[in-house]
């Protein structure tokens, strides 16, 4: 896979995770690499966390040039108004854009900004521009707590009672009907992208350990309970003489009472469950969304041998891997 391109842009957020994964004895060549930063920068981030042992010391610092226009009490009700949904001020959805933004504040605080002193000023209060992630109407956030507060321990006991090492597992689907992404384009002529107009796909089952590794299989059929049991064999297989630590959702292939049976019957094997709809909590479910959206993304595959070769290829970089795990919300979870 490519290397995703590092931002010019870190929150606060990614600096603290950054120096705490070096405190724990990373090396900072690699968190340099996962979260996509210069050594030199990751160097400074570390320096100035230890020139006063506070994390605080890593926020952004005022820089020189043309005050900002928002005063600090300005700005207080200028996150006010940010953190609400944007449906509350009269706008269809509940997201805000940087044109949303301009509009509210000349209507509520009376101030007129550009898009560029706009986004200089969200930058500059520690905002990104983000993706939304899916979070089911479905979920129970209590049950979410819960587990965190509680499952999350014993995995972390596990591990280090067994020496074990530990993956979170899940599946997916790779259709040979390929997403779409954009590009730059006269205006009024639309691009065109060859694709194929078969039919088809295959599932994929995989699991990524906290270090990037990542261990998976390709399947022409829907996966089972059958399916789930060779893959953990595999994953013990893989380390003949280690305890292994598997995460995985509820679906009905891995809570089957053949699976369970199977895992009972595991000295080696230790299974944890993620709470029902929480597929945040997954960092397997991010690699293969990078991988289907970003590096399968427009791809021209006619067949599925094409498109099975071309994923056995994109899905083996283990300095992205590790970047994916690491900037997963269970990273800092585990630490």
């Amino acid at each position: 896979m490519n290397a995703i391109k590092s931002s010019t842009y870190s929150t606060y957020e990614v600096r603290e995770r950054a120096v705490k994964a070096v405190l724990l004895g990373q090396q900072k060549v690699a968190v340099a690499k996962a979260y996509q930063v210069d050594y030199s920068t990751l160097f400074r981030w570390c320096q100035r966390y230890e020139g006063t042992k506070k994390f605080s010391a890593l926020a952004r610092q005022p820089g020189s040039g043309r005050p900002n226009l928002l005063d600090i009490q300005t700005r207080e009700n200028f996150l006010k108004i940010i953190t609400q949904p944007a449906s509350e001020f009269g706008y269809e959805t509940d997201f805000w854009t940087c044109r949303r933004l301009m509009q509210i504040t000349e209507q509520r605080l009376k101030i007129k900004v550009s898009k560029p002193t706009m986004w200089r000023i969200l930058r500059d209060i520690g905002l990104t521009y983000q993706k939304p992630e899916r979070r089911y109407f479905e979920t129970n956030d209590k049950l979410r707590k819960k587990w965190l507060r509680y499952e999350v321990p014993k995995i972390k006991r596990s591990v280090k009672k067994y020496r074990a090492i530990l993956y979170f597992q899940d599946e997916s689907h790779i259709s040979l009907t390929t997403v779409l992404g954009k590009t730059w384009a006269p205006k009024g002529q639309t691009p065109m992208q060859r694709v194929t107009g078969n039919r088809g796909g295959f599932a994929a089952m995989s699991a990524i350990s906290q270090v990037g590794k990542l261990i998976f299989r390709l399947h022409q059929k829907r996966i089972t309970s059958v399916e789930v049991i060779d893959f953990l064999k595999q994953m013990l297989k893989h380390h003949k003489y280690r305890n292994v630590v598997v995460v995985m959702d509820q679906a009905r292939p891995h809570v089957s009472k053949k699976t369970q049976a199977f895992i009972k019957e595991q000295k080696r094997l230790h299974v944890f469950y993620l709470p029902s709809r929480s597929p945040d909590l997954n960092p397997d479910e991010q690699v293969w969304n990078h991988l289907k959206h970003q590096e399968l993304k427009g791809n021209a595959s006619r067949t599925k041998k094409e498109l099975k070769n071309l994923t056995n290829r994109k899905s083996r970089n283990p300095e992205l891997l590790n970047g994916i795990f690491f900037r997963s919300c269970m990273a800092s979870f585990l630490n």
